[in-house]
């Protein structure tokens, strides 16, 4: 059999040749991509870059191993009867669930022997496409070997040989109720896009090893959705997908809501009974610029045997992670925000291999890890940039679990929804707590920051019992107080000192409990500053921006803003003046948004129209 290896010290020479054309591989002969050495990014080059189609002879294999992935350019489809190869590892055991999309499908017909020599994505058939890796990792040793997987009718599947039960593999495309999941097995099509479920195996340490064989996908990808309801879908490619591209494509700014929602369950469960299901979704978002994500952790919940929700659950305890580049093999859940499609295309693809950045939604193992533009801290969570700020409250129900909630902050957030800044909240328990807007539970909010804010905690509670309120993740605040104003007690808690205990009987708080930034006691001690206290214009004869402050008020900070929300003007620790002047010389024409900072942390803001000469 003719061998083509790609290692890193071959990487300009292969790169070259096959970027320029079509990849082909003809029978007998394999190509094998070790991606072990190369680097990966936005700015990186991939282990294999293909501008247009891929055929595969019959019998003619890509081998990807240590993380190399397939990149392609134009919208064409791949052909020929011979398999791409690439692995991905599931994160649960028999009991549980991982939430798939494959990255390959199928080179035979329906019948699963009859070939299909086609130019289109095909459909996922996974008798077909997952394979049980029995060589050496080595590439001196036997890195390629593979045996087809084995599907079983019973409900346990088994590492070693690969044994997956059929009963687990399930489609849901679109749907609102448990009895809307479709049930494939290992026989039915999984139509390229749409996510899969499928059960892990026991022997293998919640890390089972798979190997996907079959033609790799390609090209622009649509799959359904209707306002209101939820589709499976997942990453469809053999490389990692920008979750930003994702969810501001053109295309699905209108079409999904712009979360993406990740399934996990409890691995303390060891039952196949639904009604001793503990599950629930991690959700992801984030902002347009790509500097700032927005991630909440499952809150779990039991089932009855319908699938809908019992009674309370523990909170995830597993500390997995949603970072922004999707990895191979990756299913999540979107929501419709109308009836319609959305999309993956070649433009979100990406080579990033799995680690810092990029994990199927596994507990992290990276403390203060910086990749590209994003810096995360020990907990596994963003540091976000410095004009931003953001808190995470911590709602915990009878000591047993906690709803985490996330709240944003920046002078771009409106009235209205926030578009990657904001999430609804995927399901709600019988004792449980939300944001709310328009009517709807949040779990992830955004406002532009107010002193005098006063933002809604809605809490329901289905039986007496205890309830505590944390703070968590507190960014860019400075000394700033944020308390829990439990408002039928009269009570001012500031959270960054200490929480808030108290024994709720049963009920819908609706109006009980708000986030504030000032006690009513500073309301009525303290002026309201509004921008009528300064004089704030742009001076285009001369390129300056001037801020006059006549009543030689406090000033810690100025800012400028330009219309994406990005900070291009920042002058801080400043000394108390009637007046600043700002050259803008060096700034496009546009309008701009000018934030003054008092040393009480009240801002006030006007825009700006910068036409330099």
């Amino acid at each position: 059999m003719k061998k083509f290896y790609l290692f890193v010290l071959a990487l300009c020479m292969v790169n070259i040749s096959i970027s320029q054309a079509d990849l082909f591989v003809s029978s007998g002969s394999y190509v094998y991509v070790d991606g072990d050495g190369f680097t990966d990014g936005s700015t990186a080059v991939a282990p294999v870059y293909v501008t247009n189609d891929v055929d595969l002879d019959a019998n003619g294999f890509i081998y990807l191993r240590d993380g190399a992935q397939l990149l392609q350019g134009n919208n064409v489809g791949n052909s020929g009867l011979g398999r791409l190869s690439v692995f991905q590892s599931g994160t649960v055991h028999n009991w549980a669930y991982n939430y798939w999309c494959s990255p390959v499908g199928n080179v035979f017909q329906t019948d699963g022997i009859t070939p299909l020599d086609n130019s289109t994505n095909n459909p996922f058939k996974a008798f077909n496409q997952i394979f049980d890796f029995i060589g050496d990792p080595d590439p001196a040793l036997n890195p390629i070997t593979s045996t087809a997987a084995i599907f079983i009718n019973g409900y346990d599947g088994s590492s070693s040989p690969l044994q997956i039960s059929n009963r687990w593999i399930y489609t849901y495309d679109p749907g609102t109720v448990y009895s809307e999941w479709d049930y494939v097995a290992e026989t039915g099509d999984v139509s390229t896009g749409y996510g899969f479920t499928m059960k892990g195996t026991s022997g293998s340490g919640n890390n089972q090893l798979y190997d996907f064989r079959g033609k790799a996908n390609n090209g622009t990808i649509t799959t359904a959705v209707l306002g209101g309801e939820q589709t499976l879908v997942g990453n469809p490619y053999p490389s990692a997908i920008d979750a930003r591209d994702y969810i501001w494509d053109a295309t699905n700014t209108t079409a999904i809501t712009g979360t993406l929602y990740f399934w996990e369950q409890d691995l303390s469960v060891n039952s196949h009974y639904i009604a001793d299901y503990v599950g629930g979704y991690a959700t992801y978002t984030i902002n347009n610029a790509g500097t700032v994500e927005s991630f909440t952790p499952a809150t779990f919940n039991t089932h009855n045997p319908d699938g809908t929700v019992n009674t309370i659950g523990p909170s995830s305890t597993s500390l997995k992670f949603v970072h922004r580049y999707i990895p191979v093999g990756q299913g999540f859940m979107i929501e419709g925000a109308t009836n319609g499609s959305a999309r993956t295309t070649n433009a979100m693809r990406i080579f990033v291999k799995e680690g810092a950045q990029s994990e199927f939604f596994r507990t992290t193992e990276n403390n203060n890890v910086s990749y590209d533009e994003f810096l995360y801290n020990e907990d596994g969570l963003q540091i976000i940039p410095d004009d931003f700020k953001r808190f995470r409250l911590n709602v915990d129900f009878n000591e047993t679990y906690t709803r985490q909630l996330l709240h944003n902050f920046h002078q771009s957030a409106t009235e209205g929804f926030d578009y990657g800044l904001e999430s609804k909240t995927s399901s709600t328990l019988s004792s449980d707590c939300h944001w709310t807007f328009d009517n709807e539970a949040y779990i992830t909010q955004a406002h532009e920051f107010d002193i005098d804010l006063r933002i809604p905690v809605v809490v329901k509670v289905s039986e007496q019992q205890p309830l505590r309120f944390r703070i968590f993740d507190v960014q860019n605040f400075g000394d700033q107080p944020i308390y829990i104003h439990d408002i039928e007690n009269d009570l001012y808690v500031d959270l960054r000192s200490q929480d808030y205990d108290l024994n709720i009987t049963p009920g819908d708080y609706l109006n009980r409990f708000e986030i504030t930034f000032t006690t009513e006691e500073d309301t009525l001690s303290e002026s309201a500053v509004t921008i009528s206290d300064f004089l704030v214009f742009q001076n285009n004869i001369k390129e300056q921006l001037v801020i006059k402050n006549p009543n030689n008020l406090n000033i810690t900070s100025v800012s400028l803003f330009d219309v994406s929300g990005k900070r291009i003007l920042n002058d801080i620790d400043l000394e108390n003046k009637a007046s600043y002047y700002y050259s803008t010389k060096s700034f496009s024409d546009g309008v701009y948004v000018t934030v003054i900072t008092l040393k009480d942390s009240q801002t006030v803001s006007k825009k700006v129209v910068i036409k330099n000469n």
